[in-house]
């Protein structure tokens, strides 16, 4: 499957709301065009992926989130500060996407939300964050990694994308000890909400076995995770509804909300 899925226009989003001041908090929603139940609709947040990097926003998820709702859900499509914005980068990326899941909450009736029924999910280093946001929010009933980068000390051992976890983090791993544990998914306890990761037996991007390695250890912890690993499946087919791999991502999404 071609790479156009970064750069094809994705259907426009019914609103466009600010959840802070800056230019890049903002979140893109999505609602399904039928009538919603009492309950409101199930929600999927969304963090798109770039290797945490102000060159690449939330524009390419459109497509995914648009799918998403199609199957009956709101989408929130998040964007957020990156690295080469103002206040990008961890703590501030982080912090903006608490404030986001934040507003989304408070405002969860006004946008016939369900917030008993809440699903995070993120492709890339949005894996990343969405397992470091999951960590934190009670509601949430699972969250779904899509070849996440999972390991951010593996990641800063292969220099993937040219060092980017020295970028978001500030620093290698030893140098900002507190930082890391905070960032890294393999650090943090995930025992209160499933977790589904998803990866692409021939992704080039990030290694099959960075899903691998997470599951393994996370087992050992006692958490609720499995891998779903897709054979001949690259880095883009996963947020790409067009690829044979989006069956796969739709049913799990709607497995963890059901």
């Amino acid at each position: 499957m071609p790479e156009d899925i970064l750069t094809l226009p994705a259907p426009a989003a019914d609103h466009h709301v600010a959840y802070a001041t800056d230019p890049n908090q903002f979140v893109d929603l999505r609602s399904p065009a039928i009538r919603p139940p009492e309950a409101g609709f199930p929600l999927v947040i969304n963090i798109h992926g770039g290797f945490w990097r102000a060159q690449y926003d939330l524009a390419h998820a459109g497509h995914l989130c648009a799918a998403l709702t199609n199957l009956g859900l709101v989408t929130a499509n998040l964007e957020y500060r990156r690295v080469g914005n103002e206040g990008g980068g961890w703590p501030g990326t982080f912090g903006d996407l608490c404030a986001a899941y934040e507003f989304l909450i408070e405002h969860a009736e006004e946008y016939h939300i369900d917030a008993k029924r809440i699903v995070i999910m993120g492709h890339s280093a949005g894996g990343q964050l969405a397992l470091c946001l999951a960590a934190q929010k009670s509601h949430v009933r699972g969250v779904v990694s899509l070849a996440g980068v999972v390991n951010l000390q593996w990641a800063y051992e292969l220099h993937l994308s040219h060092d980017a976890v020295v970028e978001f983090l500030g620093g290698a791993p030893s140098e900002v000890p507190e930082r890391y544990r905070e960032a890294d998914p393999m650090r943090l306890s995930l025992k209160k909400v499933e977790q589904m990761l998803l990866h692409g037996s021939i992704d080039e991007e990030i290694p099959v076995a960075f899903s691998r390695d997470y599951v393994v250890h996370k087992n050992e912890k006692k958490e609720n995770v499995q891998l779903i690993e897709i054979p001949g499946t690259d880095h883009y087919d996963l947020i790409d509804p067009r690829a044979e791999a989006w069956k796969v991502i739709e049913k799990s999404t709607l497995q963890l909300l059901s």
